[in-house]
């Protein structure tokens, strides 16, 4: 006898609420199908289901996201570096308290004291016919971010090494949810063949039929839920095996919205305004905001970095700030909705001669202009750099662009070019290859759980007073 067993799911949804009714409608009706045939069928997700960039998710610290996976009905998740990384300690202990289903993540453990309930290493689900599937999660391990929130995350490679073993001998088919990228799932196939079948996302990439890595199918569904895939394996109960395996991704930005959905997610926003609409300041004058400009408001907030971490200077840039705030009653909903990053302060360690070449290129055109997507960063374009603490000499050549002369320390200490200095900035930069001499950067401190809009909230306060 062989059995279809279907697996849907999502990843890297980040909060994308517009898209959410429709992949909710085409979840449902799936599991409509597959229920009135009898066929076995699981939803799962693997990880960033939240972004606190949206409003809801916001007010509510991601349990609106659970409470919207609850209502489709998800069987299994694992979590994301949006669900891991951006909410304070108690935020995440009990981010799943009213789950209705487990959370598997085998590299993430409290520092100390008990895990929470939701939290299991891996889970196991048996068919009516006896075919045991286990399922084991992991997520992306930021050290740097899960140690100074009281978290230890461990390496994928050596809790993969302990849990395969017990599993494959009380399983017949072992599932990955994997919130670390194609690259690293790639890797893992390649060395632990007892994995049949890597769902993952992270670097949100697109399997629209999936890839084979030593007998291992790989799949992943894009970003932002546009995609929804499905995993169909055939088990042959006579060899005990999988016959075949096949991964598809279907598009479902044309499936009809899910009424049920459209109107929760209706509430939960009513929900969420009365949470954000709380004032939080009175400015006496509006605060316009220039992405290729300096703006008081931002040198401001660029102060504030330098000062809240007791840098030496501070680097910010002004592609941050996505809107203007009006003359009087400030909310925090205003607050999130201008900067509404999952972006917090950093202090890297930079020679002199690494601080004025980031200056360097931080001021060219292309830099300022670049449309940057991820790395936190939830807006249009980096903008223009401004700093606190320097000093910089520019001129601006004939071509409009600029040439930096000379850099100085405020009170108009040179910069000494062999000399470590301590650098406040966005965590945006030690990612990637955007300004190489932060990401490469052998010491970074990074200060948690604040986002950089709790540093504009303080900056806008002790602006009040001022006046």
């Amino acid at each position: 006898m062989k059995e279809n067993i279907y697996i849907y799911y999502t990843n890297d949804l980040h909060s994308n609420f517009t898209q959410w009714p429709r992949t909710a409608g085409y979840l449902k009706e799936k599991k409509r199908i597959r229920s009135s045939k009898g066929e076995v069928h699981y939803i799962v997700d693997a990880g960033d289901h939240m972004d606190r960039v949206d409003p809801i998710s916001e007010a509510t610290m991601g349990k609106a996201n659970v409470e919207l996976m609850n209502e489709v009905g998800y069987d299994v998740v694992t979590i994301g570096n949006n669900e891991g990384i951006t909410l304070a300690h108690d935020d995440l202990y009990h981010l799943y308290d009213e789950a209705d289903y487990p959370v598997v993540c085998a590299n993430l453990q409290p520092k100390s004291g008990q895990p929470p309930k939701w939290l299991v290493d891996t889970n196991i689900f048996e068919t009516d016919s006896g075919v045991r599937l286990g399922f084991i999660g992991l997520t992306a391990p930021f050290t740097a971010f899960y140690d100074p929130l009281g978290w230890t995350v461990t390496s994928p490679y050596d809790e993969l090494e302990t849990n395969l073993l017990e599993l494959s001998e009380k399983t017949d088919i072992i599932i990955l949810l994997s919130h670390l990228g194609l690259s690293e799932d790639q890797e893992i196939a390649r060395r632990f063949s007892e994995i049949d079948v890597i769902i993952g996302g992270h670097t949100h990439h697109l399997l629209r039929t999936g890839e084979y890595v030593n007998n291992c199918l790989i799949t992943a569904a894009g970003k932002h839920c546009v995609y929804v895939g499905e995993v169909i394996l055939t088990y042959d109960h006579e060899s005990e095996q999988i016959s075949t395996k096949e991964a598809y991704a279907t598009n479902v930005s044309d499936h009809p919205v899910d009424q049920g959905t459209a109107v929760l997610l209706e509430e939960l926003q009513e929900k969420a305004d009365l949470l954000l609409e709380k004032e939080v300041v009175v400015l006496e004058e509006p605060l316009d905001v220039e992405w290729y400009k300096d703006t008081p408001i931002m040198q401001e907030l660029t102060d504030t970095i330098r000062m809240w971490t007791d840098a030496d200077a501070a680097l910010l840039n002004a592609g941050l700030l996505l809107g203007a705030l009006p003359k009087g009653p400030i909310t925090y909903g205003d607050v999130h909705r201008i900067c509404p990053h999952p972006i917090n302060p950093v202090v890297v360690q930079l020679k002199g001669d690494e601080l004025i070449e980031v200056i360097r290129a931080s001021l060219k055109r292309d830099f300022m202009e670049f449309e940057l997507k991820g790395f936190g960063f939830r807006g249009e374009v980096i903008g223009r750099m401004l700093f606190s603490g320097l000093s910089i000499n520019i001129r601006t050549n004939p071509d409009g662009t600029e040439a930096v002369t000379e850099v100085t320390f405020s009170d108009g200490t040179p910069v000494d070019k062999q000399k470590a200095y301590r650098i406040a900035t966005a965590d945006t930069f030690t990612f990637g290859r955007l300004l190489p001499e932060i990401a490469k950067s052998e010491k970074k401190d990074y200060f948690l759980p604040e986002f950089l809009r709790d540093l504009l909230l303080e900056t806008l306060k002790r602006k009040a007073l001022q006046r």
